[in-house]
């Protein structure tokens, strides 16, 4: 039987006294070398010698300064970091090469270890896709589940970060705990730090960092879904109160643009001119691209928004339809309107879009591929979520089947009781 043989592996610090730098008072750079059976990789290790105080036995400088001593200080530590490197790479691949042990010191091809290691590296690249398919308050989520998880990490264990391999399901547990009852955070909330940490996960296992998820047992408390669009009657509440307030007034007309155009706050603040189209029949559409899936909304304007948009006209500076407060300013007056309007839900801008598709479109009878269109959906799918509306909506379905099929289908009259029509269940 034949043994396996063992890679020789060595590393050495040597300098070139003929290419001592005349500019340096004729110091020479320390290079290292990382042997592997016959290959050879060289690195800089940026540090200059005087010759005379080099020991080329030893790979080291001579002396007893603080110069010399924090040379070899940091060769020794060089040397060390290859040895781990080497290490790790003959116990992940079982096959090492000199390159590959020169790329891990460099930094090159070198994969995460640690749980806020790889979200910093996620961030980072999230960062440059900002603008492109990405949108800036996304990323500054995670940067903020980020600094959540690190507060986390340093209360509950007293560690600048955990590694990967180290996940376990109790962990997960901890840290939804932590969330819950220490930082007070309401289901849904939780729901938007534990979202970022499992896509850590799953970033790590596609990388081939760890082989088990620690995810597989938890099971999140879901949060209690709310309606997401007002009721018929906060509707017409919101339209016929009066509001004496100029600037809660601004507002809700925003707010009621929304819920007539079903456009989402990233997209009306984009909104200008050149969206604005006519056809040959004179009605006003708007076409522009979503800012959060790039693909086309087409909008047939209605009353209420053509109205809004004319009496905000004398604000403009530049072509831009509006200029909106901020999202959270929005958000904070609207609660006050609805105080006013005696409206018990928590009103949020991005309500206005749902309340388009539910009580604007679809209870009025426009074909969920049409909304789909017109709310700038990828897929019909996404728009199926406000099928499952009012109980209005049911209710008008079912009258107007029940007036096509009235005298379609009858009992023989044989069958039919005496008292029909005057039992209670038929009146």
């Amino acid at each position: 039987m034949k043994t396996k043989t063992r890679s020789t592996f060595a590393v050495i610090f040597y300098i070139d006294k003929s290419k001592a730098k005349k500019k340096s008072q004729g110091l020479c750079i320390i290079t290292g070398r990382i042997t592997i059976d016959t290959q050879i990789a060289r690195f800089s290790t940026k540090m200059n010698v005087d010759p005379e105080m080099w020991d080329a036995q030893t790979g080291r400088a001579i002396g007893k300064s603080k110069e010399v001593t924090k040379i070899n200080r940091t060769l020794d530590n060089l040397e060390q970091e290859i040895q781990s490197h080497y290490d790790r790479l003959v116990l992940e691949d079982g096959y090492v090469t000199a390159e590959a042990v020169k790329n891990a010191l460099n930094g090159i091809g070198r994969k995460a270890t640690g749980l806020l290691e790889l979200f910093r590296e996620h961030n980072e690249e999230f960062k440059f896709r900002v603008g492109v398919n990405r949108v800036k308050d996304t990323y500054e989520q995670y940067l903020h589940s980020y600094r959540v998880l690190e507060n986390f990490l340093w209360v509950r264990f007293q560690v600048k970060d955990i590694a990967l391999n180290q996940l376990t399901h109790s962990f997960i547990d901890a840290y939804d705990f932590h969330l819950r009852v220490d930082k007070r955070m309401n289901s849904n909330t939780v729901l938007n730090h534990t979202i970022p940490l499992r896509k850590m996960v799953r970033r790590a296992i596609s990388q081939d960092i760890i082989k088990r998820d620690p995810f597989v047992n938890y099971v999140a408390e879901k949060p209690l879904k709310q309606r997401r669009h007002l009721t018929m009657d906060e509707f017409q509440k919101l339209l016929t109160t009066p509001i004496t307030e100029k600037h809660l007034e601004r507002c809700r007309d925003m707010f009621l643009f929304a819920c007539f155009s079903g456009m989402a706050y990233a997209d009306v603040r984009n909104l200008s001119e050149k969206h604005i189209t006519k056809d040959d029949n004179g009605v006003m559409w708007i076409r522009i691209e979503r800012q959060k899936t790039k693909s086309e909304c087409r909008i047939r304007l209605l009353s209420v928004p053509i109205q809004i948009m004319e009496k905000y006209k004398h604000e403009r500076t530049d072509d831009k339809i509006f200029k909106l407060k901020t999202l959270k300013t929005i958000d904070e007056n609207l609660k006050t309107i609805a105080k006013k309007c005696g409206i018990e839900s928590r009103l949020c801008y991005h309500m206005g879009r749902h309340t388009y598709a539910t009580q604007v479109c679809i209870s009025q009878g426009v074909p969920i591929e049409t909304l789909c269109k017109m709310m700038g959906h990828r897929s019909v799918q996404t728009t199926q979520i406000y099928a499952k509306i009012t109980n209005q909506k049911v209710n008008e379905d079912m009258k107007i089947l029940s007036n096509r099929i009235e005298n379609r289908y009858e009992l023989p009259k044989d069958d039919v009781p005496e008292d029909f029509g005057r039992n209670q269940y038929y009146k």
